[in-house]
């Protein structure tokens, strides 16, 4: 296996000076190329998540897969779970999920690649820069296959079961730990005409 050296080694500590010298640590070339993967975005100024986040940029990083890889699985994930409302930085979190799977399961990792590469030679080039109606005709191609079924059923809960999620879709979260749904939801029904007292009394707190 080819060593790429980054500094000279370090034969002792500079005391005297004080100076930490840096430690000569051997990167190989495929961790160069498997830890190469980030996604960097932008949250669009005034939306819920702006206000909330301590910063509009974000950024997730990825061990296995490369940022191409990282982006088109976003991309699957926008078709297959589409919301206008949800920013790439949710989607993001797909990604970030797969890859770590994929981490830690070669055979997962190759059917990743595999479907990507499928995605891409279906776009004749990058499924990413297709448009929406062409991205959706080859998901749809795709389905049935284990690879269309590994990205769907990872987006259930990498898209949903977030804290980002919870504020632009408006789901206030667990309630149990904060003393339960009665003063917090129970009674927020919006869509519906207001029941009957008879037919929906104030909760009972004892």
């Amino acid at each position: 296996m080819k060593v790429i050296p980054i500094t000279p080694v370090a034969e002792h500590c500079g005391e005297d000076s004080g100076e930490v010298p840096r430690q000569n640590i051997p990167l190989t070339r495929r961790s160069l190329l498997r830890g190469s993967g980030l996604l960097l975005g932008t949250l669009v100024a005034g939306s819920t998540l702006s206000l909330l986040a301590p910063s509009r940029a974000w950024a997730v990083e990825l061990s296995t897969l490369t940022s191409a890889e990282g982006s088109t699985l976003m991309k699957m994930g926008r078709v297959l779970y589409p919301h206008a409302k949800l920013p790439d930085a949710v989607y993001a979190l797909l990604s970030k999920d797969l890859d770590a799977g994929a981490a830690k399961d070669p055979a997962r990792l190759e059917l990743l690649r595999s479907g990507i590469a499928s995605l891409d030679t279906a776009a004749g080039g990058h499924f990413a820069k297709a448009s929406a109606a062409k991205q959706l005709e080859i998901v749809k191609g795709l389905e049935g296959t284990p690879f269309f079924a590994t990205v769907r059923g990872q987006c259930v809960t990498s898209l949903y079961d977030n804290d980002m999620a919870f504020a632009v879709l408006g789901y206030p979260g667990s309630s149990w730990e904060k003393g339960g749904y009665i003063t917090r939801g129970f009674q927020d029904l919006k869509w519906l005409p207001a029941p009957s007292k008879e037919a929906s009394p104030p909760p009972w707190f004892g």
